[in-house]
Order: C-alpha cells, then sequence, then structure tokens
C-alpha cells in the first residue's frame, strides 16, 4: 500500500465499457512525515475520496480486490481514507523512511 494526497482528477469521456462510471483520481505519493515525493499515480476512487484528502492506494492485481474495481482492467485504487498516522517510535521519521 502507498500513503498520497489526491492532488486532481482525470476526466474521460471514452473508456473501456467496464470504466463507466469509475472516478479517476490523481495521488502523490508521501512519506510518513506527509512531505510529498516526486511519484504520482492515477487510480480508481472507490471510497468517495477527494482533492486534498490523505489516501491509501492498492497497486497491481490487489487494486482489482475491492467491490467496484472486481475483474476490471485496473492497476491503482484508493481503498481507504486516512484520518491519521500513529507512528509509536522514538526515530526520526527520516529515519523509518530509510529502512
Amino acid at each position: 500500500m502507498v500513503l498520497g494526497k489526491v492532488i486532481g482528477m482525470v476526466w474521460s469521456t471514452r473508456k473501456d465499457e467496464s470504466l463507466v462510471g469509475s472516478k479517476f483520481l490523481i495521488v502523490r505519493e508521501l512519506n510518513l512525515d506527509y512531505t510529498p515525493t516526486n511519484k504520482t499515480v492515477v487510480t480508481v476512487d472507490s471510497v468517495g475520496a477527494g482533492v486534498g484528502e490523505v489516501v491509501l492506494v492498492a497497486q497491481g492485481s490487489s487494486a482489482r480486490q475491492t467491490t467496484i474495481t472486481k475483474n476490471k482492467p485496473i492497476d491503482a485504487v484508493i481503498m481507504a481514507i486516512v484520518d491519521k498516522l500513529d507512528i509509536s517510535v522514538k526515530q526520526k521519521v527520516e529515519d523509518l523512511v530509510e529502512n
């Protein structure tokens, strides 16, 4: 799973028939201290997320395991909206990211 922030939307009037009704969102990956990385991904939203929200993204074959994405040509799905992170260690966040 990847921690990310929704930064935009993708509009597509023509798409595979199995994707009609799907909402596509652009997500920028975040570090554990919420700083953005340079990685972005287009996802299908399965939980009603919106621009500005912090989310969890599943990718690859796991992205096709939600009710909305089952057996569809999906490679990334938003499957949770994050309320908060609770990191209960005394290390700096930078140390965690490196490991």
